[in-house]
């Protein structure tokens, strides 16, 4: 038995949630969210409480890994259309900075070029100061995609611990090479 799946889902007054053919539809003041279920799978909702429901064998594995992964989903969801999310990046380096540009940020990462990156729909990206990197939306999958693609423009190196990183991720450090001893 799935112990997240178990777990009630605690809806927001201002957030409405619907099942139409098999998909939860979620809405809330920064938009709307839906995800089709596993035939399986059911939802109820019960006085502002959602509970993901199993429907089969309770000794299926797979259908227990369903169970707990449709709670997370549809709870991700209610997250995200309520209050949102958000992934942090930090740039460390001399000379590498990001800029705003309308919606586009362009990043001066050490190459020969600026890169130029735009955020996908739904996803705004805003560059405080010049060594910050916001990047927000209402899906979570979405947002840490989008984080990691930044990141991966210039991933933090092991010698000076330059590059793009997550807020508080920590890069351990390579000793560099040792001096010729005469």
């Amino acid at each position: 038995m799935s112990r997240i799946g178990k777990q009630p889902i605690e809806i927001p007054s201002d957030v409405t949630i619907e099942l139409k053919d098999g998909v939860v539809y979620v809405n809330g003041p920064l938009g709307s969210e839906s995800q089709p279920l596993h035939p399986d799978i059911e939802l109820k909702i019960e006085n502002n409480i959602a509970f993901v429901v199993k429907n089969g064998d309770e000794s299926d594995r797979k259908l227990s890994a369903f169970h707990g992964l449709y709670r997370s989903l549809v709870a991700n969801m209610v997250t995200g259309v309520s209050k949102g999310f958000e992934r942090e990046l930090e740039i460390f380096g001399v000379g590498y900075r990001a800029t705003q540009q309308g919606k586009d940020v362009v990043f001066q990462l050490g190459y020969s070029h600026n890169i130029v990156f735009s955020p996908p729909e739904g996803i705004t990206i805003e560059a405080a100061e010049n060594t910050r990197v916001f990047v927000r939306g209402i899906n979570k999958q979405v947002v840490g995609q989008v984080a990691a693609d930044i990141r991966k423009l210039r991933p933090p190196e092991s010698y000076k611990g330059k590059g793009i990183r997550y807020k508080n991720e920590y890069v351990r450090k390579k000793a560099g090479k040792a001096g010729k001893a005469e």
